[in-house]
C-alpha cells in the first residue's frame, strides 16, 4: 500500500470534528456499510472523499449575505404560503378563547351554570363550579397530546400539505357537536374532539415556515406565530363582546358557528400549498423539492439560485446525518447533542407557560372577579389583546437589533417585576377601585411586555433550535410540555380567582412571579443565542458543545482558529476552510 494510500487511511478514522470532509462520497461504502456513531469513515474507498459542492458553497454564502428586502424579493411566495398557514394559529386562537370568554357570559353561565353562594349572608349567583371550569378550559389539552404526537409522526410520513388538510376537515366536524351542545357533558366532548387538530395547528405552522423562509425572514415569520394567536383571541373576544348582553342560546351558538367562516375558506386555500422543500429532500425527492421551490420563489428572481439552494438543503440533510442525527424517531430526541436541544425547546415554552402568562385568557373573569362590570371586562380585554398586536409589531424590530436570549431575559425579568406588583396592590389597604384600575393596568403593562418578548422569541427559538431532521419532533415535545404545564396552570389558576374556592384575586400574582423567577434562572444558565446563524452552524456548534453564554462567541472563535477545518494537521498548519468544510 502506498503512503498516500495509509495517509488517506489514517485521516479517515479520525473523529467527526476533526475529519470533516465526508459530506457527499464519490463513491458510496460498499454493501451499504454503515457509518459509525461519531465517527465519518471513508471505509474502502479509492479516492478522496468529495469537498462541499460549489453550489452548496455558494447557496450558503448568499444565505448569510442575504437582507430582509432582498429575502422578500427572492421569497415571496414562500411568505405567503407561510402567512396563509398561520392563519390556522388565529382560527385556533378564537375557538380557544371561546369558553374563557362564556365564563364571563351571564347566557352561558344561567344555561350551563348552577348556584353558588358567594357572600356570607347566602347571596348566591348563576355560575360553573371551579371543577367544570378546569374541566373546560384544560379537557383539550389531552387530545392537544394525541394531535401534537400524531403530527410528529404524520407529518415526517406524509408531509405538511396532508397533514393539515387532513386536521382541517376533522375540525370542521367536531364544531357540529359544540354548535348543538344541550349539556356540559357535550360541550366537553367538543372540546376533546377539537383538541386533535388544535394539535396539529399549534406546531405545523412554525415548522412550515422554518423550512421554507431562509435567516433573513424566518425570524420575522415565526414572531408572527405568536401575533396571529393575538389577532384570534381580539376577534374571540370581540364576537363574545357583541352578544354579552343577549340572553338567548345565539349568544354562545353563533361564536361557535363562526368557527366555519374560517375552516372552510382555509381546507379550499390550503390544497394548492406547495410541500416543505426541506421535507422532500429527507425524502430523496430531490426534483419536487426542486419544483417545490420554485413555487415558494419568484422566478424572475436574478439573485436566486434554486440549485445551490437544494445542494445546502442536501449538504445540510447530510451534515446531520453524520453528527449521530441519522434517526428519526422521537427517542433520538434525546440522544446526543439532540438531547440539549430538546431541552432547550422545552424549557423556552414552558417559560411561556409559568411566566404568568396564563393570566391573559382569563382576563374577562379576572376583571369581573376583580369588581369590574362584565361590559367592561370584555372591553378591557379586548383592548389588552389589541395592546398585544402592537407590542408583536415592535418585536419584529427588536429581533433585528437585540439577540433572542437577550430578549427572553430582559422580557423574563420585567414580568417577574410587573407580577411583583401587582401582588402587592391586591394586599395594600387602598381603596377597592384604585386596586381594581390598578389591577387593570397591571394586566395591560403585563400583556405588552409579554408580546414584546417572551411571547414572539419563544416561536422563533424552538422552531430555530432543533436540527432539520428531527425539527417537527422536538417542537412537538416541546409543546407537549407546554401543554402539561397549560394543564397544571388551567387547575391552579381557576381555584386561585372562583368566589366559590381560594378566592385569591389578585394574590394570585405571587406564586406566578415566584415561578417565572424560577424560568428566568434557566435562561440565565441555560439558553444560547441563535441570532444570524444558518442551521449548518448550529448543529456544529451544538456538535462542538459550545457553552451557553458564550455560544455566539464560540462559533466567531472557531472560525479564526480554523477548527472546523478538514483535519488535525490542516488546522495545526493554519490552512483555513472554515465551516463551509464541515461536514
Amino acid at each position: 500500500m502506498s503512503s498516500k494510500d495509509e495517509g488517506l487511511k489514517s485521516r479517515s478514522r479520525e473523529p467527526l470534528t476533526q475529519h470533516v470532509s465526508c459530506v457527499e462520497l464519490e463513491h458510496p461504502p460498499a454493501g451499504g456499510q454503515a457509518f459509525q456513531s461519531g465517527m465519518a469513515y471513508t471505509g474502502d474507498l479509492s479516492q478522496p472523499p468529495r469537498r462541499i459542492s460549489d453550489d452548496a458553497r455558494e447557496g450558503i454564502a448568499k444565505e448569510r449575505r442575504m437582507t430582509f428586502l432582498s429575502g422578500t424579493r427572492m421569497y415571496p411566495r414562500a411568505i405567503l404560503w407561510s402567512a396563509l398557514l398561520s392563519l390556522t394559529i388565529v382560527m385556533e386562537a378564537y375557538d380557544k378563547m371561546l369558553v374563557g370568554g362564556f365564563l364571563a357570559s351571564p347566557a352561558f353561565r344561567e344555561r350551563f351554570g348552577t348556584s353558588i353562594i358567594v357572600k356570607p349572608d347566602g347571596t348566591t349567583t348563576r355560575d360553573l363550579t371551579a371543577t367544570w371550569q378546569a374541566a373546560l378550559i384544560s379537557s383539550a389539552f389531552s387530545t392537544e397530546t394525541i394531535g401534537l404526537l400524531l403530527n410528529g409522526l404524520l407529518t415526517d410520513r406524509y408531509g405538511y400539505r396532508k397533514v393539515m388538510l387532513g386536521a382541517l376537515i376533522f375540525l370542521n366536524l367536531s364544531i357540529f357537536v359544540a354548535f348543538f351542545a344541550t349539556s356540559l357533558p357535550m360541550l366537553l366532548a367538543s372540546q376533546l374532539l377539537f383538541g386533535l387538530p388544535w394539535g396539529i395547528f399549534q406546531t405545523l405552522s412554525a415548522t412550515y415556515a422554518a423550512e421554507v423562509l431562509p435567516v433573513a425572514l424566518r425570524t420575522y415569520l415565526l414572531a408572527n406565530v405568536n401575533m396571529c394567536w393575538l389577532i384570534g383571541q381580539v376577534i374571540g373576544m370581540g364576537t363574545i363582546h357583541a352578544w354579552i348582553k343577549s340572553n338567548s342560546e345565539w349568544a354562545y351558538r353563533v361564536p361557535f358557528a363562526i368557527q366555519w367562516a374560517w375552516s372552510i375558506p382555509l381546507l379550499a386555500v390550503l390544497c394548492l400549498c406547495p410541500e416543505g422543500p426541506w421535507w422532500l429532500v429527507r425524502h430523496d425527492r430531490v426534483d419536487d423539492a426542486r419544483h417545490s421551490l420554485e413555487r415558494l420563489t419568484r422566478k424572475s428572481s436574478s439573485e436566486l439560485d434554486v440549485n445551490q439552494v437544494i445542494s445546502v438543503m442536501k449538504y445540510t440533510d447530510n451534515i446531520e446525518k453524520q453528527l449521530n442525527q441519522s434517526g428519526n424517531s422521537y427517542l433520538d430526541c434525546f440522544k446526543g447533542t439532540n438531547l440539549r436541544r430538546t431541552e432547550i425547546a422545552g424549557m423556552v415554552w414552558l417559560t411561556q407557560a409559568f411566566c404568568g402568562g396564563t393570566l391573559m385568557g382569563y382576563a374577562p373573569y379576572f376583571y369581573e372577579q376583580a369588581g369590574f362590570p362584565v361590559a367592561k371586562s370584555f372591553s378591557l380585554t379586548t383592548g389588552m389583546f389589541a395592546l398585544g398586536i402592537v407590542g408583536n409589531m415592535i418585536a419584529w424590530f427588536l429581533l433585528r437589533w437585540f439577540g433572542r436570549r437577550t430578549l427572553y431575559l430582559v422580557g423574563e425579568l420585567s414580568l417577574v417585576l410587573i407580577l411583583m406588583v401587582g401582588g402587592i396592590v391586591s394586599v395594600v389597604p387602598i381603596q377597592a377601585e384604585v386596586a381594581y384600575w390598578t389591577l387593570g393596568s397591571f394586566l395591560l403593562a403585563f400583556t405588552l411586555c409579554y408580546n414584546l418578548t417572551i411571547g414572539p422569541v419563544c416561536y422563533v427559538l424552538v422552531a430555530e433550535v432543533p436540527s432539520t431532521r428531527l425539527r417537527v419532533k422536538t417542537v412537538v415535545l416541546a409543546r407537549i410540555a407546554f401543554n402539561l404545564a397549560s394543564i397544571v396552570n388551567n387547575q391552579l389558576i381557576p381555584r386561585m380567582l372562583n368566589g366559590g374556592a381560594w378566592n385569591l384575586k389578585g394574590r394570585a400574582c405571587w406564586p406566578l412571579a415566584g415561578m417565572a423567577f424560577l424560568c428566568f434562572i434557566w435562561i440565565y444558565f441555560r439558553l444560547p443565542e441563535t441570532k444570524d446563524l444558518t442551521y449548518v452552524e448550529l448543529d456544529i456548534l451544538f456538535d462542538n458543545k459550545a457553552p451557553t453564554p458564550k455560544f455566539r462567541e464560540v462559533k466567531v472563535n472557531l472560525e479564526s482558529r480554523g477548527y472546523l477545518s478538514l483535519n488535525r494537521q490542516e488546522q495545526s498548519a493554519g490552512i483555513w476552510h472554515g465551516w463551509l468544510g464541515y461536514s
